[in-house]
């Protein structure tokens, strides 16, 4: 087995890409808490190498199958071919062996969401485009209903988001851990179509108004509110940061909610309201779990733990009455 940040990690890929060694560079990239991610540049090729992590690079104990990996490549062959050109990483190589994939690189210039909101760049469009592209691969998964079963198991989905959000927080709160168990169950039973299950700001890469959407490795099919839920949480903790910048933020959530609903069907407009149950227990978790957000101060998270847990207790109809409710002074 070749580990990405080992000496022959360099040969290895070199060999599956067809070139020599000394025509390409690795460069290590960020990789999160759950992985080795690495850039690879040739002459003429640019493209990244990433390889699970079995356990999580976090404070609290957290541990999740290395071989969820192979997960995230089927997830770029399912869904490039019905979603835009570079919705999706085209991918180059999968290695069984040594649990790596590889895949095409999002262009130079491209940046996460996450890093333009958090300087105060509030453009809607990257918005607009999530929430087609959302649209787009929940229409796709009614077409497929293949998809149910290559994508049916959600051990990881339990590992990387159940446990380490829902489960881990309801034990700080235990008054609220019925409201974490319904959570739980909603997420296992209403399962309709494909979840990306991380669907956050530093997995969305924007070049302009083309956002390149990676990190499939949560994937499983499920409960679209989740996703939904998980990308609305990213605005308003944004919001908490930003202080004085809530009707931009909002004016993003509303754009990306805009593009969702008017992209499916409109039996399907329960969505919103089903992200706004799941939506207070995801801002508890971003304080009170395995992964709180970083850059949330104990005065931040203290606010932030007050509201989530006034929504999680009686969640808003929709994303205008839950940043409302959020940051109202």
């Amino acid at each position: 087995m070749i580990a990405l940040d080992s000496a022959e990690a360099l040969p290895f890929i070199a060999s599956r890409l067809g070139c020599a060694p000394e025509a390409l560079t690795l460069t290590a990239l960020g990789g999160g808490v759950s992985n080795l991610v690495y850039l690879i540049e040739t002459p003429t090729l640019r493209c990244v190498a990433k390889q699970a992590l079995g356990k999580l690079r976090v404070e609290q104990d957290w541990f999740c199958s290395p071989r969820r990996i192979h997960l995230e490549a089927a997830a770029m062959r399912a869904l490039g071919p019905v979603l835009p050109a570079g919705a999706v990483p085209a991918l180059l190589f999968e290695d069984f062996e040594s649990g790596i994939i590889c895949m095409q690189a999002a262009a130079a210039q491209a940046l996460p969401w996450k890093e333009l909101l958090m300087r105060g760049e509030f453009d809607e469009r990257p918005a607009r485009v999530t929430g087609l592209l959302h649209a787009a691969w929940i229409r796709e998964s009614a077409l497929r209903p293949e998809w149910g079963e290559e994508f049916g198991g959600v051990q990881t989905f339990v590992d990387l988001r159940l446990d380490p959000y829902f489960r881990s927080t309801a034990a700080r709160h235990p008054d609220l851990a019925g409201r974490f168990a319904s959570l739980e169950n909603k997420c296992l039973q209403r399962r309709i179509s494909l979840v990306h299950g991380d669907l956050s700001p530093k997995n969305l890469l924007v070049d302009g108004a083309a956002v390149t959407l990676i990190d499939h490795e949560v994937i499983h099919w499920g409960d679209p509110a989740f996703d939904a839920a998980f990308l609305t949480n990213h605005l308003i903790l944004k919001a908490f940061y930003h202080g004085n910048q809530t009707p931009r933020l909002l004016a993003l959530a509303r754009a990306y909610w805009d593009a969702l609903l008017g992209g499916i069907p409109a039996e399907l407009a329960w969505i919103e309201q089903a992200a706004m149950e799941h939506l207070g227990g995801l801002m508890l978790a971003r304080v009170d779990g395995k992964s709180p957000a970083e850059y949330l101060d104990e005065k931040l998270k203290a606010a932030v733990r007050g509201r989530a847990r006034d929504l999680l207790a009686n969640p808003p109809p929709d994303c205008e009455a839950a940043f409302e409710r959020c940051l109202k002074s």
